[in-house]
């Protein structure tokens, strides 16, 4: 083994102790602040600059709220600054896990733990690119900006604060990077290469409350359609009648991209996706949830309260409803939609928050650099457009920039995509350092 082979382990050794420094400490999100661990944000912080003191000693550091940052590297032009985001809090834990998930255990090549995938994997990616390209004595081709949201699994203020900071400040980034699609093996049946998925837009997410009320009484002397068996018909009612399905622009350009790796009943099909929508949207319905949630707005009911005992009937029943926006659809036309499907007046609809899906960010100069560092990181992998069907704070970040886009580059299998907001979140070693190398990449690579 060479010198060089040995100060390389030894940086690989040192990125990867940071990420398990950071996924041990539980920064883990609530709607309610009051159950928010302050504790672990701030011991957060301060390991954050333990482990990157060249980030916090060179670059200007604004805190946002009340645990984001705001990272400002000069570059030699601040003609197109760049913004990379990514974000410190996490889900709360559910499941049984193989190995504890406050642990960064590495296990079999693994580094196991909530956050590795979502989302201190990219945050700690990111860092250590910087960090590495500050003591080289780097200076990027543009103004660089790291917004590092401490909110973001719980729809927070941070990431619009963050927006409103850059906006005073005078700074349109030609381009915003988050977190969203990675390089995803077994993402398309039929499709043998690995797809480097580039979210362009993303899905609106909306969430609404089904409520229903009567006068409840006891469970000996039921009356027909009470709260609980209105709000069982309205769930069975939108479960019976989905949105419109269709195929965004996208879409058929993720397509016609993966066609040439696709097998050979496919190909066709997906070379030809602009010309046989319907019949590919069809496929696609019939492929499964995640296919078939590429092609419409989506309704899931997460949350269902009634009685208080077994004993009583409910006086009021309450169904919560999270709704993803498809491209395409609005929010309005989706409330028009429950209104109609559950079509009782018995039953009210309140909207507890409400999102627009995001605008789709031109495929330019800005969407071929990322494509090409893709291509020069992962060349095994096909680099591709899609309509992200999860909620990134990069949606905020479209009131001041145009080309927004969402890319986490690390290899994730669909054990690994499953894990996300579940149990046995795990990153590979080795998909990590080449996620580290992609950010240090795509920095190296800004057009002057």
């Amino acid at each position: 083994m060479t010198a060089t082979d040995d100060t390389d382990d030894t940086a690989s050794d040192r990125a990867v102790a940071k990420l398990q420094a950071l996924v041990r400490i539980p920064t883990v999100s609530h709607r309610d602040p009051q159950q928010v661990d302050l504790q672990a944000f701030d011991d957060f912080l301060v390991e954050l600059e333990r482990q990157f003191p060249l980030l916090h000693e060179r670059l200007e550091l604004t805190r946002i709220h009340t645990h984001a940052l705001l990272f400002h590297w000069p570059g030699a032009s601040a003609e197109r600054p760049v913004v990379l985001m990514a974000h410190l809090d996490v889900v709360p834990v559910e499941g049984t896990w193989q190995h504890p998930p406050f642990s960064g255990a590495v296990v079999d090549g693994q580094i196991w733990g909530r956050g590795t995938l979502d989302d201190k994997g990219c945050l700690v990616a990111i860092c250590e690119a910087v960090e590495t390209l500050l003591e080289a004595g780097v200076t990027p081709a543009q103004d660089v900006w790291l917004s590092f949201g401490c909110d973001e699994e719980v729809f927070g203020v941070a990431a619009p604060l963050a927006v409103e900071e850059l906006r005073s400040r005078g700074v349109r980034p030609w381009f915003v990077l988050d977190e969203g699609g990675a390089i995803a093996s077994e993402a398309f049946p039929g499709v043998g290469a690995p797809v480097g998925v580039v979210g362009v837009t993303e899905k609106g997410v909306t969430s609404i409350e089904l409520t229903s009320t009567g006068r409840g009484g006891h469970a000996s002397t039921p009356a027909k359609w009470g709260p609980t068996a209105r709000i069982a018909r309205a769930i069975t009612r939108l479960e019976r009648s989905p949105m419109p399905a269709s195929i965004p622009e996208p879409t058929v350009e993720l397509f016609r991209r993966m066609a040439p790796h696709a097998a050979l009943p496919l190909r066709a099909l997906m070379a030809n996706a602009d010309r046989i929508k319907p019949l590919l949207t069809r496929a696609l319905l019939a492929a499964g949830p995640e296919p078939a949630a590429m092609t419409r707005t989506t309704f899931a009911v997460t949350t269902l309260s009634g009685s208080p005992a077994l004993n009583v009937i409910a006086a009021t029943a309450t169904a919560g409803v999270n709704i993803r926006i498809m491209v395409g659809d609005t929010v309005a036309g989706v409330l028009e939609h429950v209104r109609r499907t559950v079509g009782d007046d018995q039953v009210a609809i309140g909207v507890v928050e409400q999102n627009e899906p995001s605008p789709v960010s031109p495929m330019d100069d800005a969407f071929e650099l990322i494509e090409r560092s893709i291509t020069d990181v992962f060349p095994d992998a096909v680099a591709a457009p899609y309509v992200m069907m999860a909620a990134t704070d990069a949606r905020h970040f479209t009131a001041i920039c145009e080309r927004v886009y969402r890319f986490a580059p690390f290899r994730m299998t669909k054990a690994q995509r499953e894990a996300i907001h579940s149990y046995d979140e795990h990153l590979g070693i080795d998909a990590f350092l080449e996620g580290v190398r992609w950010y240090r990449h795509l920095i190296e690579r800004l057009p002057a």
